[in-house]
């Protein structure tokens, strides 16, 4: 708890879904205190719509200033290389040079990126969806290749998948192949994965499962056992990690460089550390969240809430969490989604087709408008997402 006229400074670092909506509603809900949102790009980056980017698909542009505008919180460009723990200090690399930061409480919302040393070659000959400049350097290369050219996903999850029928829609000249370990659509239910797998058919998809890839070459992909795939452009999404800040500054991690956080979203090696998101190992009763914004959404709520009960000398609350759906574009004509119970096992129920492209749409769209909404009052939490997760695997 602060004393009397003491000024608590929070620095939320990384502002994708979760820490713009970590930084704007603490900026509203604590009165003694300052709150700065760290960021390396000045704009907002809409990672649920990468696929659309990879094919030169033109998204609004939405700059993170204008959605702190009136909020109190402040905006920082620049990129943090440290975190000094001790001193609860932040290095950050901005135009003009080093310039640091101190906190008295932090939130890590620094996202992940593609596991580049997952297998060897994904720098040097794969591309990726790590952000709007990857995103665009595939669009380029997609736009030059000649008629009957190949491009191969490697990673069938649902990034992989909607990045191959984005792709696939939007080139109907080239060849799009698409591997991965499982099958595609293997968290769903029979009736949603049979609809995926017709998109696949219709789109012209060709699907290989069950085969692990060992290496990217310039121009083949190659497969346990020596067996080349070809192509001309390779798409990698098989596999994601926490950037290293949190690993270097010494916080607890998981073995992908997730902040290792208690039922409250405190880092458990330092409290003074909360994290969110992509960057966090939550806890539920039926397991560790996976990274999606369903989850990273209302993690971001709580965790600002729990820092302003924090400041105010109130009783924090443990997160809970459940699902509620997997939601799936395929191209802009289509879409399937699956819906859950909160350990994200399917129920019977799904949505296909022109309603289910509405739903992924509206989904999709959700976070800067709940941005907005959060500038002026505090939405409710079970607006956000659904709070179960009593049901156990």
């Amino acid at each position: 708890m602060a004393e009397r006229g003491e000024r608590v400074h929070t620095v939320v670092l990384g502002a994708g879904y979760t820490g713009t909506l970590t930084a704007i509603r603490l900026a509203r809900r604590v009165r003694r205190g300052a709150v700065t949102l760290v960021n390396p790009s000045p704009l907002f980056t809409e990672r649920l719509r990468m696929h659309q980017l990879a094919t030169g698909q033109q998204l609004a542009e939405i700059a993170l200033p204008d959605l702190l505008a009136a909020t109190g919180a402040t905006f920082v460009q620049g990129r943090a290389r440290g975190i000094e723990l001790a001193a609860r200090r932040i290095d950050i690399d901005t135009d003009e040079g080093v310039t640091q930061i101190g906190f008295d409480h932090l939130v890590c919302a620094t996202g992940s990126a593609t596991d580049r040393a997952a297998v060897p070659g994904i720098s040097e000959h794969a591309h990726t969806l790590d952000g709007p400049g990857a995103a665009a350097a595939l669009a380029a290369r997609l736009r030059g290749l000649p008629r009957g050219g190949s491009v191969v996903v490697c990673g069938n999850g649902f990034t992989g998948v909607e990045a191959a029928t984005e792709i696939a829609e939007s080139f109907p000249h080239l060849r799009v192949m698409l591997l991965g370990r499982g099958e595609a659509g293997a968290t769903m239910g029979a009736g949603a994965r049979a609809h995926l797998d017709a998109a696949l058919n219709r789109l012209h998809i060709g699907v290989r499962s069950g085969v692990e890839v060992r290496k990217i070459l310039p121009d083949a992909v190659e497969l346990a056992g020596g067996e080349l795939v070809r192509f001309d452009a390779c798409l990698w999404t098989g596999g994601f990690v926490a950037p290293p800040l949190a690993r270097e500054a010494g916080l607890h991690v998981d073995g992908q460089g997730r902040v290792i956080v208690d039922a409250f979203l405190r880092s458990v090696s330092h409290p003074e550390v909360f994290a969110v998101g992509d960057s966090a190992a939550v806890a539920m009763p039926w397991g560790v969240v996976h990274g999606t914004c369903q989850s990273g959404i209302p993690s971001a709520a709580h965790a600002a809430d729990n820092v302003a009960r924090t400041i105010a000398g109130r009783t924090r609350r443990p997160f809970r969490f459940g699902y509620i759906h997997q939601p799936v574009s395929l191209g802009r004509r289509d879409a399937v989604i699956q819906f859950t119970r909160p350990d994200d096992s399917p129920r019977r129920w799904y949505l296909s087709g022109r309603a289910a492209v509405a739903y992924k749409e509206l989904v999709t769209s959700s976070p800067p408008i709940t941005f907005r909404l959060s500038r002026h009052f505090r939405v409710p939490q079970r607006l956000l997402a659904s709070r179960g997760g009593t049901t156990t695997r």
